[in-house]
């Protein structure tokens, strides 16, 4: 409890208020010139005592950035790409706006302008996880009782997300891809029927193919970080099985022929892991110009991931249901596979309502 006591001044009489902080520890604030003013900041101590919501008087003090540096090294359960990503938007982003600012002197106003300054050539990912970052970086100064309150949460001008371009191709198409590729062959039709990520693809090792049961096992994740390339977990750290159709069982055989069990699959021209092809003068540019050289319908501008859509419309096309698809594309959730590929499932409402029909009569049951 809060206790108020006056004292005398050369400008006259003052008011003092003492209490106890949420560590036990003895705080003061004086110089209060009314009573009532005394009397109504020791109310709002109390208050926040009870509450949860209590910060001590001067650890709004410290500055964003303090914090910002400390969060960015807690972050060590991050994936090396994922932490990158990170450290970027801290340090291009969010540092140079908000490393000098008092975390008591962050408003919710001032955020909103932020994100609407961003917003202005740039994605709806990038804006998002700035923000993220700030966000989480003063969740933590509330926790620690640092600030109040979190003027980060509930920013409502947000860019729209955007819906995303997907390309599919057929059948033909995809094999006339991989006939292009070459010795690239194997991965595009391994990436175009099995909707691997790249990164999966590239770590996948002889031992993770049974070539009995037509099924890879998913257990790790190559991933370039800078320069270099980081072997992690799948993308949510999810372990799966990936069917395989049957005739890529002779593919696959010809492409781990001779090859140790901790070999990879898809080796790089060192034998290392196999670098995304970033140039025009890549195998895969070249190979997409070849494809599209017979093929007038071939969509320009095809991306190594536009494989994995193409993977998740060629088994819908063959009957796939959505929970099969989830764990073959290794989605989180089962709605996010619906969310990114339920316009291509058909309208089965019609096709329920005539099965329902078709039964009742094989019975012989009519129900007027």
């Amino acid at each position: 409890m809060a206790t108020i006591t006056k004292y005398a001044t050369d400008a006259g009489t003052r008011y003092r208020v003492r209490w106890y902080d949420d560590e036990r520890r003895e705080r003061q604030k004086r110089g209060f010139v009314r009573k009532r003013d005394a009397e109504e900041f020791a109310s709002r101590i109390a208050v926040a005592l009870s509450d949860g919501t209590y910060t001590r008087p001067t650890a709004g003090n410290v500055t964003v950035e303090a914090l910002g540096d400390a969060w960015i090294a807690r972050q060590t359960h991050l994936k090396a790409s994922t932490k990158r990503g990170y450290v970027s938007g801290w340090e291009n982003y969010v540092k140079p706006r908000w490393g000098s600012v008092r975390a008591s002197g962050v408003r919710k106003t001032a955020v909103s302008a932020w994100v609407a300054e961003m917003s202005e050539g740039r994605s709806y990912t990038t804006v998002t996880r700035n923000l993220g970052i700030l966000r989480s970086i003063l969740a933590d100064a509330v926790d620690d009782r640092i600030i109040p309150n979190n003027p980060a949460e509930g920013i409502k001008n947000l860019p729209t997300r955007g819906e995303g371009r997907q390309t599919f191709l057929t059948h033909e198409q995809l094999h006339a891809l991989a006939n292009a590729a070459e010795d690239r062959r194997a991965l595009i039709l391994t990436l175009g029927y099995c909707g691997l990520r790249w990164g999966e693809a590239t770590a996948l090792r002889v031992r993770d193919v049974n070539l009995v049961k037509n099924r890879l096992r998913i257990e790790r994740n190559a991933v370039e970080v800078g320069s270099r390339i980081v072997e992690g977990t799948p993308k949510n750290h999810e372990r799966r099985s990936v069917p395989f159709p049957a005739f890529l069982r002779p593919v696959l055989a010809e492409a781990m022929k001779d090859k140790l069990p901790d070999a990879l699959v898809f080796p790089g021209p060192a034998g290392d892991y196999l670098r995304r092809p970033k140039n025009e003068r890549s195998w895969w540019v070249k190979a997409c110009e070849e494809a599209r050289s017979g093929d007038d319908s071939f969509p320009e501008g095809l991306t190594r991931h536009d494989l994995r859509h193409t993977a998740a419309s060629l088994a819908i096309s063959a009957g796939v249901n959505i929970k099969a698809l989830q764990r073959m594309l290794g989605h989180s959730s089962a709605s996010l596979t619906l969310d990114r590929y339920g316009h291509l499932f058909p309208d089965d409402l019609d096709s329920v309502a005539t099965g329902l029909d078709a039964a009742v009569r094989a019975l012989g049951l009519q129900a007027g």
